[in-house]
């Protein structure tokens, strides 16, 4: 398979996946594909799993250096031929690199790409230190510094480093960089890696429409390192308590001290009766057994080419003969028909218990949002050429979950 037709089969996965989503997430409101302009605030805020750190601080330049890559961060009226004149890059380059014209005008700390590497930040051009960025590993050096920290409690004190001293290496985490490709939006990159979109925009220098374009270079926030909570020195155990009379012998009391004679009056006790056999439980109606999930037909009879993955193909990708009907996987509601950043529709069914479906990668849609479909009805087609082929998924809510287990 070539290699633009995979990346094609992974956007689609992506946009399908997008579409259901944003269906679960927006109930009734009405379906925005670049997830722009949604009634009541899209946004991936809660999709973050912690605190972000902010951007670093460029040199004068506008320079920030990394090991594997550099970027510079545009001024208020740039343009890319200022950029370029700064960092000393020659500007028709740097225009290609980005997708920009060099006469453009750029946003306040928008990040333009260096293809080739520039002169390292220092002291000279307004840096904290020489060099890139440069790893650092929190945890060891927190581990390190609670090793040295003194156990025992009070004031502690140490001497200043020396005013001379030299300047420490500027650390940190090497962001993503990613790459914009068509039909994608900054709520969809955002999504793409689980960071909020806004904290995407400050990094980037982005618009108040968030708008990005194809080609367009865009820094992925990084998590805020912090090192580990320090463990609490156990204090020391205290002498061990006893109960009161605990350790002193007891005296043997006065009337203790001949034992009681035998008592041969005691009868052993009668053997119990033998248990009557239990009855059995009273039959309450005809024993049912559990409730299978309802089956769903196949939308399309023919072989599958692309089996389910969670995170890697969200739904299963079916080829059969160019033309074949696509049918509806089970009855439900048209919830949405979209389209795919290629202009290939995309058709979302929702069922009851909170199922959705969706059919992907599709022709001739013969229905329209809002209509209700039965089981087996034919909803569009498959597309001409190599590409025939339906990618379908159920979703449960948000999730994309095995088809397999629904399908006959």
């Amino acid at each position: 398979m070539r290699p633009s037709h995979m990346r094609r089969k992974v956007r689609l996965s992506l946009l399908a996946t997008a579409s259901a989503t944003l269906l679960t997430a927006c109930g009734d409101q009405p379906l925005d594909f670049d997830l722009r302009g949604i009634g009541g605030g899209f946004s991936t805020a809660d999709a973050a799993t912690g605190p972000l750190a902010n951007r670093p601080r460029p040199d004068d330049r506008g320079v920030i250096s990394y090991p594997n890559y550099q970027v510079a961060v545009a001024r208020r009226g740039d343009t890319l031929a200022d950029v370029a004149k700064r960092v000393n890059a020659d500007p028709a380059t740097l225009a290609r690199f980005n997708g920009i014209n060099i006469d453009d005008r750029l946003r306040k700390d928008e990040i333009i790409a260096l293809p080739a590497r520039v002169a390292e930040p220092s002291p000279a051009t307004g840096a904290a230190a020489s060099g890139p960025i440069q790893p650092v590993d929190i945890n060891a050096l927190a581990g390190g510094a609670i090793e040295r920290a003194p156990a025992t409690p009070g004031v502690q004190t140490a001497a200043l480093p020396p005013a001379t001293s030299a300047p420490q290496a500027q650390t940190g985490q090497e962001p993503v960089r990613h790459k914009v490709e068509r039909g994608e939006t900054a709520y969809t990159v955002a999504r793409l890696y689980n960071v909020p979109v806004k904290a995407l925009s400050e990094w980037n220098g982005l618009g108040a429409d968030f708008a990005v374009r194809e080609g367009q270079f865009l820094l992925i926030p990084v998590a805020k390192q912090n090192p580990p909570a320090r463990k609490a020195t156990p204090a020391p155990s205290a002498a061990p308590t006893t109960a009161p009379g605990t350790g002193t012998p007891t005296p043997t009391p006065p009337s203790a001290a001949k034992p009681l004679p035998q008592d041969d009056s005691a009868k052993p006790s009668p053997a119990p009766a033998a248990s009557a056999p239990s009855k059995p439980v009273a039959d309450i109606g005809k024993t049912t057994k559990p409730a299978k999930a309802t089956k769903m037909t196949t939308p399309v009879t023919g072989s599958i080419i692309r089996g389910y993955a969670k995170g890697r193909n969200e739904g299963i990708n079916i080829k059969a003969a160019a033309g074949t009907p696509v049918k509806a996987a089970d009855s439900g509601t048209v919830a949405a028909i979209t389209k795919s950043a290629d202009g290939i529709p995309i058709v979302v069914v929702r069922h009851v218990g909170n199922l959705l479906t969706v059919y992907a990668n599709v022709t001739d849609v013969t229905v329209a949002k809002g209509d209700s479909v039965g089981r087996g009805q034919q909803i569009a087609k498959l597309r001409s050429g190599d590409d025939a082929y339906v990618h379908f998924e159920v979703r449960k809510g948000f999730d994309s979950v095995d088809p397999a287990p629904f399908l006959n």
